[in-house]
């Protein structure tokens, strides 16, 4: 998106707002703080690491509390779109959007696991890991619409709402969906906590610092998408040979 935003423009630098992606870039180094510590409480076996679904519970809290504070900031705060008054009779109330965003969130994420399980004949036949279906095969998939969207509104020049669809998808999956699964996770016998493998930590860690710097500034050139792109290409080949 961003290297094809950046191309579009006349001076080849995609502007887009800066607030979005410091925000989302804020969500993101929260959930990060949360699963890097997690991790090393993990594996260094400290007397917290007896308590690792505790933490993870209670961390989920304060993660989805935080992103409810930032969602209604943006609904209180954030500036009308044009035309929005003439359309208001069509619009959803408040409530009822909130629902539907967890429903669809969960039911993505249930979607998501039949489809690992479906292509289970064809990962064992390719004997490609299930780290790579899930991070290219089942991540390309799951977010083709965003992403194709993204991709079409920044070729179109709109730079600001590509970015927030990109973004926002981003934030939804790490500071509401994953910790909304933990605290679900919490009713059933195997539960889901933020210790992840120490490859996966420092990927996710990285990789939001990587775009903190290429956003942030409300600025990305074609070399920075590139930079990108590259990046998950690097982490996509991790998960191909382990």
């Amino acid at each position: 998106m961003i290297f094809v935003g950046a191309r579009r423009a006349d001076d080849g630098v995609m502007r887009f707002s800066a607030r979005l992606p410091n925000d989302t870039a804020t969500l993101l180094l929260l959930a990060g703080f949360i699963i890097v510590l997690v991790g090393l409480s993990a594996r260094t076996h400290d007397e917290a690491s007896d308590n690792i679904v505790a933490i993870s519970g209670i961390a989920s809290v304060l993660l989805l509390a935080t992103y409810g504070v930032w969602v209604v900031g943006y609904i209180k705060g954030g500036p009308a779109p044009a035309g929005a008054a003439a359309h208001s009779e069509g619009m959803l109330p408040l409530r009822t959007a909130i629902v539907l965003l967890a429903l669809a969130g969960v039911g993505a994420a249930l979607v998501s696991d039949w489809f690992v399980a479906a292509l289970r004949p064809t990962i064992d036949q390719v004997g490609v890991s299930e780290q790579f279906a899930g991070l290219v095969v089942v991540a390309i998939a799951g977010n083709a619409v965003e992403n194709a969207t993204g991709v079409v509104l920044a070729a179109k020049g709109q730079a600001d709402l590509a970015i927030s669809v990109v973004k926002n998808s981003v934030a939804q999956i790490a500071a509401f969906l994953f910790p909304a699964l933990v605290l679900v996770s919490l009713l059933f016998a195997d539960r889901l906590t933020f210790d992840l493998a120490p490859l996966y930590v420092g990927a996710l860690f990285l990789t939001t610092l990587s775009i903190w710097q290429v956003t942030g500034d409300g600025e990305a050139t074609s070399f920075e998408g590139a930079a990108l792109m590259a990046t998950y290409v690097i982490l996509a080949v991790f998960t191909l040979y382990e």
